[in-house]
C-alpha cells in the first residue's frame, strides 16, 4: 500500500481563509494543521470534507486564542501542546461524526495506567551494554529500519514498513537514531520535525521484544533531544498508546507532561486506540 493510500496532504485556498491539512484515510480521519484568514470558514471547509470522505474523526489545531470560537462551533478540546507554533500553544480540538468512534470503551482502564505512572517520577535509566551501538540513521538503513517496524507493528498509522517511506520521511527533514547489535537494527526512534514552527514529534520508537530489557528507546530519546536542541528546536512533543506502560512511563521519567488524549485517534495493531499527548520544553 503506498503512503498516498494512507494519507494526502491537502491545501485549500478559500475566499478568505487558507489552511493546509491531511486526509487519513487510513485512520478514517481529517487533520487541520495550519490556517489562516475566516476560522468560521475553516471549520466548515473542514467538515465538507470530513463528510465527503465519510470520516468519522475531525481534528484542527487551533490556536489558542480561537479555542474559545472552536468551542462555539461544537468542537472539544482533547490536549494542548505548549509552543507547538513558533512558542504558541496549540489546541487540539476534535468533532466525532459516529458514537461509535467518540465513546472509548478502555478510558478508565487507561486512566488506572496514567494514574501509576504520574505518581512515580523516579527517572529510571538502565545501563545499555557495550554490544549494543547507538548511531544516527542515514538513507542507507531504510531498508533495514522498514524490516525493524514492519516486525514490530502488524498494523500502523503509516506505512514504515515500506523501504520507499522511511526514505521519503528522512529527505523532509526526520531524524531517526538507532540502536544496532551484530550488525541488526534492534531499536529505533524519530523526530519529525517542522522547521518552520519550531517543534519536533518524537515518534516511531520500536524495539525488538528480546532487546526490550535495557530501556533503549529512552536512550534514544535522549540522543534525539539533544539534536534538537542543537538545531533551536524546543518544542517536543509525542502521542503515544494510552494503554501502554511503557511508553508512556518512558516520557514521564524524561521530563514530558500529559496535556490530554485523543479518542479512537489511529489504528494500532487490529483496532483504533487513545492516544495520550505529552509535551516537553527542550530550553528547561
Amino acid at each position: 500500500m503506498g503512503a498516498n493510500k494512507y494519507y494526502e496532504p491537502l491545501q485549500v485556498q478559500g475566499r478568505d481563509f487558507r489552511m493546509e491539512a491531511v486526509l487519513d484515510h487510513f485512520n478514517e480521519r481529517i487533520r487541520v494543521d495550519l490556517y489562516t484568514g475566516n476560522l468560521s470558514a475553516v471549520l466548515q471547509e473542514t467538515e465538507e470534507l470530513a463528510e465527503r470522505y465519510h470520516y468519522t474523526k475531525l481534528i484542527v489545531k487551533a490556536r489558542h486564542e480561537h479555542l474559545s470560537a472552536c468551542l462555539q462551533h461544537g468542537y472539544t478540546l482533547e490536549a494542548v501542546i505548549p509552543g507547538y507554533f513558533q512558542g504558541g500553544t496549540a489546541c487540539l480540538v476534535t468533532k466525532y461524526r459516529s458514537a461509535e468512534r467518540r465513546n472509548s470503551m478502555v478510558w478508565m482502564q487507561e486512566e488506572t495506567i496514567l494514574s501509576s505512572i504520574l505518581g512515580n517520577d523516579v527517572l529510571k535509566r538502565k545501563h545499555v551494554p557495550a554490544a549494543y551501538r547507538l548511531r544516527k540513521a542515514g538513507h542507507e538503513d531504510a531498508p533495514r529500519l522498514a524490516e525493524l517496524y514492519g516486525k514490530v507493528f502488524q498494523v500502523y498509522p503509516t506505512p514504515l514498513n515500506q523501504q520507499e517511506y522511511v526514505w521519503a520521511t528522512m529527505d523532509e527533514g526526520t531524524l531517526y537514531y538507532v540502536y544496532e547489535q551484530n550488525g541488526q537494527i534492534v531499536s529505533a526512534a524519530s523526530a519529525e520535525v517542522d522547521p518552520f514552527q519550531r517543534n519536533a514529534e518524537l515518534t516511531n520508537c520500536a524495539t525488538l521484544e528480546e532487546h526490550r530489557a535495557y530501556g533503549l528507546v529512552k536512550e534514544l530519546l535522549v540522543q534525539l533531544e539533544e539534536d534538537l536542541r542543537t538545531d533551536g528546536i524546543y518544542c517536543a512533543y509525542t502521542i503515544a498508546r494510552a494503554l501502554s506502560y511503557g511508553m508512556n512511563a518512558a516520557f514521564r521519567q524524561l521530563g514530558y507532561t500529559y496535556t490530554g488524549r485523543l479518542v479512537n485517534n489511529c489504528y494500532i495493531f487490529d483496532k483504533l486506540e487513545d492516544m495520550n499527548v505529552w509535551a516537553k520544553d527542550l530550553s528547561q
